[in-house]
């Protein structure tokens, strides 16, 4: 894709990551390690930033010890990374020269839609607005950049531009070990946000694929019915969880089978995915099984808890 406009041309030279959790951490560690851009992490939580900046610290210690980077990379890239309480929106963000945000709030609609109204009123354009959800439109999240929030859509050129810095830079967990990220660009998105996209996540280290804005993208519209199913076959009794992984792991040649996986990404991550999924395209192969309903229900979530379809000593 030829470049169009001078913009395009522009590197990322200074982020922000908004979400403290599991993916904004791993976002954050391959900025400031593989794209060696300084960035902002930020999170309305402060036990959750600072329980995710300890983290940090425990990763590059970890890459150290297993010799992947050096001692002096690793601390040239925790110097890149600075903490702030906020969701960006609260003076966290205003008055920073900052060329992409990315945002890896939950998994929710109503919160991501809200977000990027804000930062569009926030940060003028050619700043990239990035989401790092592997569920939602993108189309919904660019046209509410294209509005103030509470107001109807806008037609303007100045509208239009605000929508076409949005783009999906959709990474995948855990972020520091895989070599994916899955670019998704809007029916606004303008080809040179898309570009720089592309290029940002080649600067992580990742390979890139791109597609098109529709429900569940190029992941999870095939992973979460596979999961989804797996649960079911639980659910009635067919197979144990050890027999249904095993299954995906020896004889489909799977790195972890469906139920381990859906622990790794976070049972309540997957809920929000299928009811998405379903709301937005009413099959309903996307209907959640009730067994993972249910397990939520009782914040048997994953890893990141201790308990999901396994327990687990440490939690993520």
């Amino acid at each position: 894709m030829k470049l169009r406009h001078p913009d395009a041309a522009r590197q990322i030279s200074r982020a922000a990551i908004i979400g403290a959790g599991q993916m904004g951490l791993g976002i954050a560690y391959v900025t400031a390690l593989h794209a060696k851009v300084p960035l902002t992490l930020h999170d309305p939580s402060p036990s959750v930033l600072s329980s995710s900046l300890k983290r940090l610290d425990k990763l590059f210690e970890r890459d150290v010890e297993k010799a992947r980077i050096s001692r002096e990379e690793a601390e040239a890239a925790r110097a890149r990374i600075t903490g702030r309480q906020g969701d960006g929106t609260e003076g966290g963000l205003e008055g920073e020269d900052v060329d992409l945000v990315i945002e890896a709030i939950p998994e929710i609609p109503d919160l991501k839609i809200k977000l990027f109204s804000r930062l569009s009123a926030l940060l003028p354009p050619p700043t990239i607005l990035g989401s790092n959800t592997s569920s939602i439109s993108l189309t919904r999240l660019a046209a509410a950049a294209s509005r103030e929030e509470g107001q109807s859509l806008t037609n303007t050129n100045e509208g239009n531009a605000q929508a076409g810095r949005v783009v999906g830079i959709h990474f995948f967990n855990p972020v520091p070990q895989m070599k994916l990220v899955e670019v998704i660009p809007a029916l606004q998105t303008s080809p040179e946000t898309l570009e720089r996209a592309r290029e940002f996540g080649k600067a992580c280290g990742k390979e890139v694929t791109t597609s098109a804005d529709s429900p569940g993208f190029i992941a999870n519209a095939i992973l979460m019915p596979m999961i989804n199913e797996a649960i079911i076959v639980l659910e009635k009794g067919i197979a144990t969880k050890e027999d249904i992984d095993t299954t995906f792991r020896l004889g489909m040649a799977h790195p972890m089978g469906p139920l381990a996986l859906a622990d790794l990404i976070g049972l309540d991550t997957c809920l929000h995915i299928q009811r998405v999924l379903l709301q937005e395209t009413g099959d309903t192969k996307y209907r959640p099984a009730g067994l993972l309903v249910r397990m939520v229900d009782a914040g048997w979530v994953g890893r990141k808890v201790g308990k999901g379809f396994y327990e687990y000593d440490q939690v993520r």
